[in-house]
């Protein structure tokens, strides 16, 4: 890099309306500038490169360019023509690498070392000692986080430990530091940061900014993905194929990157620091989200506490947290969601502003507890019932579905995050119709009321690909269900395109940590433990404690209670961009990953002809182990001879 690049802040954009504002440091636009004395001039320009800084983190719920946010096997779409299809599709290489963080990251690094040297001689007195502190332990934070992401995405990485020197010899270019390197390095750094960082920020325009609390909770998911079986040894028993892999993980001078023995203590170590993070957490006001009346200027639906809390859980910003946050969300993204997002991508249809596209798939809707918080399959209620039988919707499910429509049995007593997240046939969709020009005003189902509408998948329905005679190849529901986690019931719909409603994402939230710390507690086999804060998490969702779902059903060993916690977390955490790592750390992508999705009989005119399960014709393809880690870029690996890339590429 010859130049300097500073990134100027755009206008501050208000919503008073839910009490936070888009966050300013994080809506940025390039300039190219002469000097490096030009960016370090004034209080000004250093607080503006500081937010530069920031501006390589990746935007996780864009809809058609995320990583990590549609790539798993909890939803398929019918975007499958957009870019983050290929991740799925396994169309990527290293000569094609399609979404890549490896040159957006060192980038990044590069700019915070530029940071870090050139930050000592601002000269300015509104730029305090204090001030000065404080954005040096945020950029040690970014420092920190950026090779998180890096190991996260490729595993053994450079170490960058400084601005390197644009002249040096190819000969001598760094090669790959291993893993355990890697993490402790991370880790050493996020201590540094998490010492001169305060636990919050309570000015509403430092929202989003680096905390003592953001730097205890990425260590603790740095140490997670450091102890869990894909960088722990295959967890204690790796097949030959992966015992294969990590041996051909080596630079070129034989130096091996990847651990040659499982090490229990890495548990441990994960279970400190998750303990750490929600101490922490909790001792800043920081708790499970539990808000049952979330319902002034708002949507009412759905009017059953449990669902009406958990649908709004992402989405609520005015409940604590300091600075306008949400008492939950620990890692914000306090960017605003663009036109072609999560939110109008799962609205039911309407053309030209709802695309009715983001469909969970019959693994994911499996995945969701019975109403007793059970799996189907394990539940003695449900276990021996035919889940595609069609019934009539009584009175007795009246939260659940529209009384009098059909269904399939499957759909009726689930647990509460089934009916917050998820649309089905028969099911309510919660959506405003604006009172003019209302994108659902002609949909005889709508009740503006309670402003919601009944879903109907079969052709001829408001929620089908279309008619018997003219179907969409595009913007339709590929399993005959829609997702609702993320989308806001209050947003006004109209006929015409609508920005969509404001709220930061979350990246890490309060029980990403307690289900990380119970699965560090079962690797520990701490049970007791585990079990406390597994519930936790089970009773704000609305269902029962382990041990009584689980009584009589099966005995709660530690392999049992591993299953449990892994089946919580990807309930959950259902679209919140952590199921496309947590199969690859569990090394179970290649048993999901690997095959066709399955849903409804998206194009069939009668409900009988729609309650068959049907397999989605998208090609889904992981390529075991290869594709546990992403390649780099032929490019990089081109330039630096001494550069390996990951197995398989």
């Amino acid at each position: 890099m010859n130049h300097i690049y500073l990134l100027l802040l755009l206008s501050v954009m208000g919503f008073t309306a839910i009490g936070v504002s888009s966050c300013s440091f994080l809506d940025v636009v390039p300039d190219e500038i002469d000097t490096e004395e030009d960016a370090f001039s004034d209080y000004t320009a250093v607080r503006n490169y500081l937010y530069s800084c920031y501006s390589y983190l990746p935007e996780s719920r864009s809809g058609s360019s995320s990583l990590d946010l549609m790539t798993g096997d909890e939803v398929v779409t019918a975007f499958e023509h957009e870019t983050f299809a290929s991740f799925p599709k396994g169309n990527y290489s290293s000569s094609n690498t399609v979404i890549s963080y490896w040159n957006t990251f060192f980038n990044g690094l590069r700019q915070c070392y530029l940071f870090m040297e050139n930050v000592d001689g601002v000269v300015d007195e509104e730029f305090t000692e204090d001030v000065k502190a404080d954005y040096k332990a945020q950029v040690k934070f970014l420092i920190a986080y950026y090779h998180y992401m890096l190991i996260r995405c490729y595993g053994p990485v450079i170490i960058i430990d400084g601005v390197q020197d644009v002249e040096t010899p190819a000969e001598d270019y760094k090669a790959r530091t291993p893993l355990d390197d890697c993490v402790d390095f991370v880790c050493n750094l996020l201590d540094e940061a998490a010492a001169g960082l305060p636990a919050v920020r309570s000015d509403s325009q430092e929202f989003g900014l680096a905390t003592s609390l953001t730097a205890k909770a990425v260590k603790a998911k740095m140490l997670l993905y450091a102890a869990s079986p894909l960088f722990n040894y295959g967890g204690g028993n790796p097949s030959q194929e992966m015992q294969q892999y990590y041996a051909a993980l080596q630079n070129n001078d034989g130096t091996p990157l990847m651990p040659t023995a499982y090490d229990a203590n890495k548990w441990e170590e994960c279970k400190t620091a998750m303990k750490d993070a929600i101490d922490s957490a909790e001792a800043a006001g920081f708790s499970l989200y539990a808000v049952d009346d979330h319902t002034e200027d708002s949507n009412t639906s759905p009017e059953d506490p449990y669902q009406h809390r958990l649908r709004w859980n992402l989405m609520d910003y005015q409940s604590g947290g300091g600075g306008g946050g949400n008492c939950e969300v620990i890692l914000p993204d306090s960017r605003s969601e663009g036109y072609y997002g999560i939110q109008n991508k799962s609205m039911p249809y309407c053309s030209g502003c709802a695309w009715n596209g983001i469909a969970p798939t019959w693994t994911m809707l499996n995945r969701f507890y019975t109403k007793n918080g059970l799996p189907w399959d394990e539940d003695p209620e449900t276990k021996d019932l035919d889940p595609l039988e069609i019934v009539t919707v009584d009175s007795e499910h009246e939260n659940e579905a529209a009384v009098g429509e059909q269904t399939i049995l499957f759909n009726l007593d689930r647990e509460p995050r089934f009916y917050a997240w998820v649309a089905f046939q028969g099911g309510y969709y919660e959506v405003t119709s604006a009172s003019s020009l209302g994108a659902y005003a002609d949909d005889e189902t709508y009740d503006s009321e309670k402003r919601r509408l009944i879903c109907d998948f079969v052709l001829g329905g408001n929620t089908s690909r279309g008619t018997t005679s003219s179907t969409r190849t595009n913007n339709y529901s590929p399993t005959g269900y829609l997702n609702k986690k993320g989308v806001s019931p209050d947003m006004s719909m109209t006929t015409s395109l609508q920005t969509p409603f404001f709220y930061p994402w979350s990246v890490i939230r309060l029980a990403d940590l307690y289900l990380g710390y119970a699965e560090a507690c079962v690797e520990t086999n701490d049970l007791t433990t585990a079990k406390t804060y597994l519930n936790m998490v089970r009773e704000r969702a609305g269902i029962p404690d382990v041990d009584t779902s689980w009584s009589g059903v099966a005995t709660l060993t530690q392999d049992k209670l591993r299953e449990i916690v892994r089946q919580e977390r990807m309930i959950e955490l259902y679209l919140e961009n952590q199921n496309f790592w947590d199969m690859r750390r569990w090394l179970l992508a290649e048993d999901y990953f690997n095959v066709k999705a399955q849903g409804m009989n998206i194009n069939a005119s009668t409900l009988q002809e729609f309650a068959t399960l049907t397999e989605v014709d998208f090609e889904r393809k992981f390529t075991s182990p290869t594709n546990y880690l992403l390649p780099i870029p032929n490019s990089d690996l081109n330039t630096n001879e001494n550069l390996v890339n990951n197995p398989g590429y």
